[in-house]
């Protein structure tokens, strides 16, 4: 089949035909529900620091006995090039090379999590950036090493958990 042919006519009818039928109400219904399971995900690491302790099972298990179901999940290493586009964000930051080089010096374990309202519940259970200042029993107060070292990272918002998921992971990949 030739790619550069223009789509049949009859193909551009029949589909205009079918989106015209939903009326307004199903599409707010439906943004509505888009927005629902947004914000039901949420994309965290398990950073360098972490995995070279042989503590992946150990945040894994505090992850699951949380509530928290696995979407997505896979053992890699960032290049330098790849720390520093993820975390781009940071780039006028005076940590940003000190992050990158960190975030690739070796593994990580990417994952994507389900659970309601999952941004938030998440950020609650991995505690405050540093350890010190986090509350007891989070992740980051029982494992992280120091504000640089912190074990963990977790989307900051239900947007940000889209790109970073969409970063490590492709579509087919996430089972929702």
């Amino acid at each position: 089949m030739n790619d550069n042919l223009p789509v049949p006519i009859n193909v551009i009818v029949i589909t205009l035909k079918f989106i015209m039928k939903f009326t307004t109400n199903d599409l707010n219904v439906f943004i509505r529900f888009a927005k629902k399971i947004m914000s039901n995900i949420t994309f965290i690491m398990i950073k360098p620091d972490a995995v070279e302790r042989g503590l992946t099972g150990n945040i894994l298990k505090d992850i699951n006995d949380a509530g928290f179901n696995i979407r997505a999940l896979k053992l890699t290493k960032l290049s330098i090039d790849e720390a520093k586009m993820f975390y781009s964000i940071h780039s006028e930051r005076p940590f940003f090379d000190e992050l990158t080089k960190f975030m690739s010096r070796s593994p990580i374990v990417a994952a994507v999590l389900e659970k309601e309202n999952a941004v938030s519940e998440f950020r609650k259970l991995i505690g405050d950036t540093d350890p010190s200042n986090a509350k007891e029993g989070t992740i980051r107060n029982k494992y992280a090493i120091s504000k640089g070292e912190n074990s963990v990272h977790g989307s900051d918002s239900d947007e940000n958990a889209k790109i970073e998921a969409e970063f490590h992971f492709s579509g087919r990949e996430i089972l929702l």
